[in-house]
């Protein structure tokens, strides 16, 4: 009979969290890509890869892996939590952004109750960025950092792809094969913000930030952001 490791446990618990079927609601979120595929930005494969990777390594791709590193090292830290909670509310530059990043983390820190911890206490009654939330939970339950951080970009990524798959739209092999190619994308963006400090954040994906502010007035859409 083998025996199975704390660590094994945390992984399986990780993959939950990030799992489409975990009620974050990120199915309708779009970041975006909505208007993104109407102005003919990502009506292709390859149109849909220079759009992730430019978000991954010059956007909210980055952005997120940081905070999210930086809420998972705040710890029982109720004050490193709270300032790294605050900075990722200021950060959005529209009201969908916000929406979509404080909607899902809501909803995250609402559905992880189900495995008690007292992180959650400390960030109830607030508005925190879903990064934020799945940092700090993570660390609360042992989960180690660098799977955290990977796991949250590929699950951010996933859901886009998911969305381009109905809005374009592309077959299922089509974006497997976005998924594949994304792949060494997502291990140097997490591995970027190892090091990273709250003050290198930036952002300067400006088509994608101007593809959420145009899809607050979109006049046909499907997804929320």
């Amino acid at each position: 009979m083998t025996t199975t490791s704390t660590d094994e446990f945390h992984f399986l618990r990780l993959l939950t969290w990030l799992s489409p079927a975990f009620p974050t609601g990120g199915f309708a979120y779009s970041h975006g890509l909505e208007w993104a595929v109407e102005s003919g930005d990502a009506r292709s494969i390859a149109g849909l890869i220079a759009w992730l990777v430019d978000i991954l390594e010059h956007g909210s791709g980055r952005t997120d892996a940081i905070l999210l590193r930086h809420a998972h090292r705040a710890g029982v830290d109720d004050a490193a939590l709270h300032e790294v909670a605050d900075l990722a509310g200021a950060l959005p530059g529209c009201r969908e952004r916000a929406l979509e990043t404080t909607a899902q983390g809501r909803a995250f820190l609402n559905a992880a109750l189900a495995w008690n911890t007292p992180v959650l206490a400390v960030l109830k009654g607030r508005e925190v960025a879903y990064p934020v939330a799945v940092g700090a939970v993570a660390a609360a339950h042992g989960i180690d950092e660098e799977r955290a951080a990977l796991g949250f970009l590929h699950a951010f990524c996933a859901n886009l792809v998911s969305a381009a798959v109905r809005i374009v739209p592309l077959g299922q092999q089509a974006g497997l094969r976005v998924m594949a190619a994304l792949e060494p994308v997502l291990i140097a963006v997490s591995d970027d913000s190892r090091d990273a400090t709250l003050d290198e954040i930036g952002s300067a994906s400006l088509r994608a930030d101007l593809a959420s502010m145009h899809h607050e007035t979109q006049y046909t859409r499907l997804f929320r952001t």
